[in-house]
């Protein structure tokens, strides 16, 4: 089942452990959850007006109509 999952986050959530950082990924596109691999940087140039989705190769499209989509329920 596929799911729509809406994210607005476009940077990751440093974690300080002692002296050591991780970063979890908030964006969504990491490929290697829950943890960072930059792929946020994708997300910059965004307009923070419109919903975009990424395709599995990276792809960004910009989602029309999110509202009848997510108020279907």
């Amino acid at each position: 089942m596929a799911r729509l999952v809406k994210k607005e986050h476009k940077s990751p959530l440093e974690i300080k452990a002692e002296t050591k950082s991780m970063w979890i990924c908030m964006c969504g596109l990491s490929s290697n959850q829950p943890f960072c691999d930059e792929s946020h940087k994708k997300t910059l140039d965004e307009d923070d007006n419109k919903i975009y989705a990424y395709e599995n190769k990276g792809n960004r499209i910009e989602v029309k109509n999110w509202e009848e989509c997510y108020n279907d329920t």
